[in-house]
């Protein structure tokens, strides 16, 4: 027989991420964060590999990423629109943690499922901010994906890539209700 837990079950069907724009200061401190940071290193983690590792940006670091974010579009001739949202999570922000994908070799766990366990710490991560009573939010964009981005403004290994920044804060306002999955469209039941 099942043991539910009711208030995990409500937080899973009505949580909403926060946009990143409207998170404020108070961030949490350095316990608290930990405290999030374990919760999501409790993902999924076929073979224990550990295939990420978190780096915490706040205050003046977070401004040199929206410097190196403007420095590296401008080098890669994007528009203004598109390096101006990939450079103000960062200017903007004030407690961002980098979630990075460290694949560890192995001949039993394929690097696709190292992916899989490091995308779903992000959602852990975030899950656990939200649940901590913080707005949250897990952005990626062009920076996540660009090489010369992670090696010039995170310092990243040839191996290493960005599974996203989970943007941390107090919300200002709790942005309305939006549509959830239509799950008549999506599931499929095979019973026979």
């Amino acid at each position: 027989m099942p043991d539910p837990n009711p208030a995990a079950m409500e937080f899973l069907l009505t949580r909403r991420s926060r946009p990143a724009k409207t998170l404020g200061l108070p961030v949490p401190d350095r316990a608290q964060l930990m405290q999030i940071l374990t919760a999501a290193s409790r993902s999924p983690d076929h073979g224990k590999l550990e295939p990420w590792r978190f780096v915490v940006l706040q205050g003046a670091a977070l401004r040199r990423l929206g410097d190196h974010a403007r420095a590296r579009a401008a080098a890669l001739g994007l528009e203004t629109e598109q390096a101006d949202k990939g450079a103000q999570q960062f200017e903007t922000g004030h407690l961002a943690v980098a979630v990075i994908e460290t694949p560890k070799p192995s001949d039993k766990i394929p690097a696709l499922e190292q992916t899989y366990a490091v995308g779903g710490v992000c959602l852990a991560l975030l899950n656990a901010a939200l649940a901590s009573g913080w707005g949250a939010n897990w952005l990626s964009g062009w920076p996540s994906h660009d090489r010369g981005f992670m090696t010039e403004a995170l310092g990243l290994e040839d191996h290493e890539r960005i599974a996203g920044f989970i943007h941390i804060g107090t919300e200002s306002s709790a942005p309305p209700d939006r549509p959830r999955p239509d799950l008549d469209r999506i599931v499929t039941w095979l019973e026979s």
